[in-house]
Formats: C-alpha cells, sequence, structure tokens
C-alpha cells in the first residue's frame, strides 16, 4: 500500500477513546495519568512504507533501552501534537515544519510509567541526516511496515494492570523487540494499513 492511500485511510478513522472508566478503583496512579505524546513517522521508498523508531539509551532511568517513537512529556499549556513535534525535533533532529501530520490514533496507556500517550501519524522525508540525540537516544530505526506483518513477528501477551487484564503486544523484528505502548500504536496503525 502507498503512503497516499494509508493518508486517505487515516484521515477517516476515528481514534476510539481511551477506556480509563475500565480501571478498577483503586488501581489509578497517584495524581493521576500524566500527559505525553509521540510523533509516528512514516516514509516512503520505492513503494514501501516504513516507521522511523528510536531505540532508547540503555542508560537511562526509565524506558531505559526501550524501542520508542520520538516523544514525551507534554508540558504545561502545551498542546500534544506541538508537544510530540518539539520532541521529535530534540530527538531525531527533525524541524517541525519537515512533518506533515497525517491523522491522529488512539490515546493509550504507557503501563510502566503511568502516561496517557496521544500518538500522531506524519510524514516525514527520507533519505534525511536524521540525528539522534546523544544523551536520550541509541539509535535511529526504519521499518518497513511489511515486515512487522511477517509470519511469527507479532504476538501478544495477556497481563494484569490497573486492576484490568491488558494486551500487551510484542513485534520481534531484525533482532529487536518492540512491545508495550509502542507496539499497541503500531498494531492499531497496521491494522488501518491491512484494512485499505
Amino acid at each position: 500500500m502507498s503512503l497516499a492511500a494509508l493518508t486517505r485511510a487515516l484521515q477517516a478513522h476515528r481514534p476510539a477513546p481511551l477506556p480509563l472508566e475500565r480501571i478498577a478503583p483503586g488501581h489509578l496512579p497517584p495524581g493521576g495519568f500524566g500527559e505525553a505524546a509521540v510523533l509516528v513517522p512514516l516514509h516512503e521508498e520505492a513503494g514501501v512504507v516504513s516507521v522511523l523508531l528510536t531505540e532508547r539509551r540503555h542508560d537511562l532511568r526509565t524506558h531505559a533501552g526501550q524501542v520508542s517513537f520520538p516523544g514525551g512529556r507534554v508540558e504545561p499549556g502545551e498542546a500534544p501534537l506541538a508537544a510530540a513535534l518539539r520532541e521529535a525535533e530534540e530527538e531525531i533532529g527533525l524541524p517541525p515544519a519537515l512533518a506533515t501530520v497525517l491523522g491522529r490514533l488512539s490515546d493509550t496507556v504507557v503501563l510502566q510509567s503511568a502516561f496517557r500517550l496521544t500518538p500522531w501519524v506524519a510524514s516525514v522525508p527520507y533519505p534525511y541526516p536524521y540525528a539522534a540525540a546523544p544523551r536520550e537516544v541509541e539509535a535511529i530505526w526504519h521499518v518497513p511496515l511489511p515486515a512487522l506483518l511477517a509470519p511469527g513477528v507479532h504476538r501478544i501477551e495477556r497481563r494484569h494492570a490497573y486492576g484490568m487484564d491488558v494486551d500487551v503486544h510484542y513485534y520481534e523484528v531484525e533482532g529487536r523487540t518492540i512491545w508495550g505502548a509502542t507496539a499497541r500504536v503500531l498494531s492499531e496503525l497496521l491494522g488501518i494499513w491491512s484494512s485499505v
């Protein structure tokens, strides 16, 4: 599928509401969930759509070594999209003006660090001299979407968190494991991609 077809599907997509009411009483984190946002950067080369992911440094205090999208905490008074674009510039050197926003995916909960995460999908340039932020990003990784749909790459495990059962997605590709909120966001994106 082309990026143009995926763009049309994203524009017709209606993000699902985050079912926070499913969280059992007494299981909410103290102070509730923080707000975070990520950019889901896509590009097309030779007819193949790829997603840009980052591998976090292994010496970070939280989410060390994990595969993620560029993004982070929404600052007070900041809109989630502005936060996603700001973080992408800080983490991978992508100026906001070079990201064409295609749509939004469903909010999800980052179970490990109690954040409500808003994902924004954008078309980004490729090739481009992306630069990993040395204090935060170990590597920048471009993954073709078809590779994530190959047999045996994806699995789901059932876990208990915040008093409810949740599906934890895993993608094993090119020697790396993508899991958690990043994998949930990818699962929704791939579902849209597959339905076109």
